[in-house]
């Protein structure tokens, strides 16, 4: 008994002392706050082992819509921020809360519904017109997050110069993922990014009605908190995954990404790597 009364503190100290060695370091973690679109995709996981790696930091990444991401940005709970919603990232950087913007790639957006299409949405000309259709004769299911999705939703609605019947609009409040399933239930029209819906597409039955138009590409920025605002934040870490992102070797992951699983280029790279 005396001996075990000696063995469980000792015991206890040890895992302590592992837990701690083990637990990263605020100096070590870098805080990624990124659109749901390339968590959802697998994107990021696959981009992430290769950063610890090289770097020895460890990304923890808040996977959110680009509005709340930038929120988390403008109260210091992020160090760096992976979003697709432009007219807000100007005006979080303008307003001091961001440095160093810099859109690095992109993909698109795709116009999804039932393959029955009752809103007639595969004959449209382009974007707008396809909302039009839809606002006519047709359940939208809607993100309703102000995250960048939405945000080019509403300007898809203003470009239309229509908006659906109260009845006939419904906000998730929820990811891409999750509201892709809710409309895919529904059986309802939606805005998605195009490499949400490859990743999802053998789990719906939704079907991609319009696609090709310009207003429909889907741009992505890295923002460096400002530190000068937020002192806590790890300026170093950001930097440090900020360069790893324009970098050759990530932009040869993002350029083949999804070809093995999907068939298809899911992001393209539009900055000239270093």
């Amino acid at each position: 008994m005396k001996q075990l009364k000696l063995i469980l503190p000792l015991a206890a100290a040890v895992l302590f002392v592992f837990g701690c060695q083990n637990k990263p370091s605020p100096q070590n973690m870098v805080r990624l706050a990124t659109t749901t679109s390339v968590q959802d995709t697998g994107l990021l996981d696959a981009l992430t082992p290769i950063f610890q790696e090289n770097t020895g930091y460890t990304l923890q990444a808040i996977a959110v819509g680009s509005g709340q991401a930038m929120k988390l940005g403008k109260t210091g709970e992020a160090d760096i921020l992976l979003v697709h919603s432009p007219t807000d990232e100007k005006e979080f950087v303008d307003a001091g809360y961001g440095l160093a913007r810099t859109t690095f790639m992109h993909n698109d957006f795709v116009i999804l519904g039932p393959a029955g299409d009752p809103a007639g949405v595969k004959g449209a000309k382009n974007a707008a017109d396809a909302f039009k259709k839809i606002a006519a004769g047709g359940l939208f299911v809607s993100r309703g997050d102000q995250s960048g999705t939405h945000k080019k939703e509403l300007s898809l609605w203003t470009a239309a110069d229509a908006q659906p019947a109260k009845a006939k609009y419904l906000e998730t409040g929820q990811g891409m993922a999750g509201t892709l399933s809710i409309a895919n239930e529904k059986k309802a029209y939606c805005l998605a990014d195009r490499g949400t819906y490859l990743s999802m597409m053998k789990n719906i039955t939704l079907v991609v009605l319009n696609e090709g138009d310009d207003a429909l590409i889907n741009h992505y920025s890295l923002i460096l908190v400002n530190p000068a605002r937020f002192p806590k934040v790890n300026s170093t870490g950001a930097k440090s995954f900020f360069e790893f992102m324009l970098s050759v070797p990530a932009k040869n992951l993002i350029e083949k990404y999804g070809m093995e699983k999907y068939g298809q280029q899911l992001f393209y790279y539009d900055y000239s790597a270093k």
